[in-house]
């Protein structure tokens, strides 16, 4: 089983499965495909249908989209807790999953996952502020659920999807209550979102499109390094 992914550094969707994969010790290699230089949309447009990371190929199956991938991965690995057991738990995280899927969109533009930077104060809170109480509010419902560390009490995919978000949190200094950023420091202190880390740090690429100060026009295209 291979998982084709991003620069660990950018892809917060490449993040999500890998995750899955590490933390429930399923069997996989992973290959980079890089999101900048000379041809590489075309090279991932050679190597996945959607033109997209990230890809999980078993075999002779291609699963593209993260929360197929996340799916498939629950489906083959009945054993392993991926999905909360509790049925009305399981939905919960299923939906808590696919609003992280479709929403927060403030987030995901304004403040792009960058792993190695340390951009505090660089994003309005006014900009992201209403997908901050959103996810506040989601997460403190979960959490006093469950007692936490993770948003069902032990990690599940639900964890997975919001890991990127969590990043943002710490990258960008977002002003967060102390649940919030209890939470955010149990996603760090996961071993695999600590092994993807250390992996995301050795990275040398740049990718102007995912740094704010290129996005925000303090610094011209090409020239970090």
């Amino acid at each position: 089983m291979k998982l084709l992914i991003g620069n660990r550094n950018y892809s917060s969707w490449s993040m999500r499965p890998w995750l899955v994969l590490a933390h429930f010790e399923i069997p996989f290699e992973d290959e980079v495909l890089l999101l900048s230089g000379d041809g590489w949309r075309e090279t991932l447009a050679a190597r996945s249908p959607t033109g997209k990371v990230p890809v999980l190929i078993d075999g002779a199956l291609v699963v593209p989209e993260t929360i197929a991938i996340i799916e498939y991965l629950a489906d083959l690995y009945p054993d392993k807790p991926i999905w909360p057991a509790d049925l009305q738990q399981r939905a919960l995280a299923r939906a808590a999953s696919a609003e992280m899927h479709s929403a927060f969109l403030g987030l995901r533009g304004h403040a792009p996952m960058n792993l190695r930077a340390n951009h505090a104060g660089k994003v309005s809170a006014d900009a992201v502020g209403q997908d901050l109480h959103r996810v506040e509010t989601l997460w403190g419902q979960l959490l006093a659920r469950s007692g936490g560390p993770f948003l069902f009490g032990a990690f599940t995919a639900a964890d997975a999807m919001f890991a990127p978000l969590a990043t943002r949190i710490r990258t960008y200094g977002l002003p967060v209550s102390d649940t919030s950023t209890a939470y955010v420091e149990a996603i760090y202190g996961l071993p695999a979102f600590q092994e993807w880390l250390a992996l995301a740090l050795k990275e040398p690429w740049i990718v102007d499109d995912d740094e704010i100060d290129v996005i925000q026009g303090r610094v011209a295209r090409g020239t970090l390094a």
